[in-house]
């Protein structure tokens, strides 16, 4: 059994790189103008910490208040998600760095008269798994605050405009991924310290993916360009992708991103005809945007199928857009596909029954 206390341990866990040396060496070696944002990254990941612990109460945590209200998103809030919100919203305010704040669960940014910067979060992605104790995680990303006083509109700019971003995976350990644009380095917490210790450096994303993350149940919904791709996938080696892929699909987005971070593939969440009035499902500022800068920053690519996530500019604080990530010649080719079966002549709701190979439907 592991000791925490353990010498062997200690002397091991000492040599590595803590969250707040590797801020600091990074901006010696890459001085920038403007405000630093490692005050504010570290509290946020203090905020990762507290909500760690508290996801890993599970039954034991007490009841929260909030819990079984709507949100804006027109979802049931869990006790968690009100949790969580708030130790995001005191970790901005503790920085002293953030003039605005939005949140998945506001309705309306929180804006102050301080701070250079501009924070957005889904505190508590994939809620809806904490009863069945599988990993849920935290989104943010940092953006610069405009010298004026802040407004609604100053948080809509595009992925682009991201200074860094990050999100923190709450599983067997507790892991927090970051890009400040060099590159994506993951940060393990270790639970005798409470420090982040560097763990991954330098991550990319294998250029050949084997495995893919999609909801099958909704293939009646897709459009022929994912029945397409999803479809060569499934046909194995027999199929014209001439390999096998083994296909997951965890319900958590941070979960999804962090095993294509670590393994590669590619993940799928497309638009599709459920919703009609819905574009896409994952909301752009502040789950699909830091997740693109993310496997940007990692080799990869990110897409809605038709455009590169990070340059839509977005129209609304809680707009959703479709999301297709992770390698980047699968994500090349689900693009090719939405040019060539879903926006020419040959878009068609019948392609299930016209592919490469006949698939029944239904």
């Amino acid at each position: 059994m592991w000791d925490a206390t353990d010498p062997w341990e200690d002397a091991m866990l000492a040599d590595r790189t803590t969250l707040t040396r590797f801020l600091a060496e990074d901006r010696r070696r890459h001085p920038a103008d403007g405000e630093d944002p490692s005050p504010l990254i570290l509290e946020v990941a203090q905020a990762c910490r507290e909500i760690a612990a508290r996801v890993a109460l599970g039954a034991l945590r007490d009841p929260a208040t909030g819990a079984g209200e709507v949100n804006i998103q027109g979802e049931v809030q869990h006790a968690l998600d009100v949790i969580a919100n708030d130790h995001f919203l005191s970790a901005g305010e503790r920085s002293g760095h953030v003039a605005g704040m939005a949140s998945e669960e506001l309705a309306e940014p929180v804006c102050r008269t301080r701070g250079g910067f501009l924070l957005v979060f889904d505190p508590l992605d994939g809620s809806s798994n904490i009863d069945v104790n599988v990993a849920v995680g935290s989104i943010f990303s940092v953006l610069r605050a405009p010298e004026a006083a802040v407004a609604p509109r100053d948080f809509l700019r595009p992925g682009t405009a991201q200074v860094c971003a990050g999100y923190a995976l709450y599983g067997p350990a507790t892991v927090l991924v970051l890009t400040v644009g060099r590159g994506v380095h993951a940060f393990t917490l270790d639970p005798g310290s409470g420090e982040f210790l560097l763990t991954r450096e330098s991550v990319r994303i294998p250029r050949h993916a084997r495995e893919f993350a999609v909801n099958v149940s909704n293939r009646r919904f897709w459009e022929p360009a994912v029945r397409r791709y999803v479809d060569e996938c499934l046909a194995g080696l027999a199929g014209p992708r001439h390999k096998d892929f083994n296909m997951r699909w965890v319900a958590s987005l941070v979960a999804e991103a962090h095993r294509i971070l670590t393994r590669g593939g590619v993940f799928l969440y497309p638009r599709d005809t459920k919703e009609p009035a819905k574009p896409g499902r994952l909301r752009l500022l502040y789950e699909a945007d830091p997740v693109a800068f993310l496997v940007e920053q990692a080799g990869g690519a990110a897409s809605t199928g038709r455009d590169r996530v990070l340059d839509v500019v977005p129209s609304d604080l809680h707009q959703r857009v479709p999301l297709i990530f992770g390698a980047a010649e699968e994500v090349a080719l689900i693009d090719r596909y939405h040019r060539q079966f879903n926006d020419g002549p040959h878009d068609s709701p019948l392609y299930g029954t016209r592919g490469l190979f006949r698939v029944a439907v239904g």
